[in-house]
C-alpha cells in the first residue's frame, strides 16, 4: 500500500515501528492485527532518532494508532529520543499510541509492583526506559505505556533462547554457563504480549503504565532449564549451573514481580510460563 492510496483504504491503518524486532514479527503476523491496515516502515525511511523523517512519515500516512517497539538497547538517542519523536508524531495525527517499557524501571523487591508505584531503575536501560516513559507521557499524554518482563517464544526464539540453544548444541567441554536463582521475573510468550498490544491499539479509554505480561514469577535458571526442555536438550541440562546476583558482584534488579490485576480487569491475561513450557 502506498501513502498515495491511503484515502481508499477501509480498514483502519495501523503502523508499528520495530517491526523486524522479536515482539514486532509476531505483531504484525499475528491474527489479532488482521483487522487491521500495516505500515511498518524500515528505519531505512524512518529513523525514529531523526524527528523530522518521523514526523514527516507519520503525518504523511496519517495513522489511526501507532505501536511503538523499535530501540537499540545501549543507544539512548533511540530509547529516549525516538519515542519522544514517535509520540509527537502520534499526537499531532491524533492517533493512538501504544508504547512499549520494561519491569526494569523498578529495583527489585518482595511485593509484586502496581502501575501507581513510582519507578526508581538502578541500571542504565532502566533509566534509559523510564526517561522514555516521561517523555512519552509529555508529548502524548493518553498514550498507554505497556510495561512487560522477559519475552520469550516457542516456534520462534527470542535472541536469548537462541544463544542457549547454539552454547547447549556446541562442544561438551564448554565451560558450564550459569543463571541466577535470585533474579526473578515474569515472563511472557511474545504471542500474547503481542495480542495484547493490539488489544490496546484499540482501546482509546486506557493511558498511563498498564503491566502486561505472564501472572507466574519464575527465577533465571529455572527458565533457563524450560527453554533447554522445550528444545529438547534435556541430556544437557547439567551445563546449566545456577548462580547469584550477590554471588557475581553485580548491579541489577534481582526480584521484579508486576501486579497484572489492572490488565486482567480488561481482559487481557497472558498464559503462565509453566503453561507453555511445562
Amino acid at each position: 500500500m502506498s501513502s498515495g492510496s491511503r484515502r481508499f483504504r477501509r480498514r483502519r491503518l495501523l503502523l508499528v515501528t520495530g517491526a523486524t524486532g522479536f515482539v514486532g514479527r509476531h505483531l504484525v503476523s499475528g491474527a489479532a492485527t488482521r483487522r487491521w491496515e500495516l505500515i511498518a516502515p524500515p528505519s531505512s525511511s524512518m529513523d525514529v532518532t531523526q524527528r523530522d523523517s518521523v514526523l514527516s512519515t507519520i503525518g504523511d500516512w496519517k495513522p489511526d494508532a501507532v505501536i511503538h517497539l523499535a530501540y537499540r538497547k545501549g543507544d539512548r538517542r533511540s530509547i529516549v529520543d525516538g519515542s519522544r519523536h514517535v509520540a509527537e508524531g502520534a499526537a499531532a495525527v491524533g492517533a493512538r499510541l501504544v508504547h512499549m517499557s520494561t519491569d526494569v524501571v523498578f529495583p527489585g523487591a518482595i511485593s509484586p509492583y502496581r502501575e501507581t508505584d513510582p519507578p526508581r531503575p538502578i541500571i542504565d536501560y532502566g533509566v534509559d526506559k523510564f526517561d522514555a516513559e516521561r517523555a512519552v507521557a509529555d508529548a502524548a499524554p493518553d498514550a498507554v505505556v505497556v510495561r512487560t518482563s522477559l519475552v520469550y517464544g516457542t516456534d520462534h526464539l527470542s535472541s536469548s533462547q537462541v544463544d542457549l540453544r547454539d552454547w547447549l548444541r556446541g562442544p561438551a567441554e564448554h565451560t558450564p554457563v550459569a543463571f541466577f536463582t535470585d533474579e526473578i521475573r515474569c515472563p511472557v510468550h511474545a504471542a500474547d504480549l503481542a495480542a495484547a498490544l493490539a488489544e490496546l491499539a484499540d482501546r482509546r479509554d486506557v493511558s498511563g503504565p498498564l503491566h502486561v505480561t505472564g501472572p507466574e514469577a519464575v527465577h533465571r535458571h529455572d527458565l533457563a532449564l524450560r527453554f533447554a526442555r522445550h528444545l529438547g536438550l534435556e541430556g544437557r541440562v547439567g551445563a546449566i549451573r545456577s548462580s547469584t546476583v550477590a554471588e557475581s558482584g553485580l548491579v541489577r534488579p534481582t526480584r521484579i514481580e508486576l501486579d497484572v490485576s489492572a490488565a486482567a480487569e480488561l481482559g487481557i491475561r497472558c498464559r503462565p510460563v509453566s503453561a507453555v513450557l511445562p
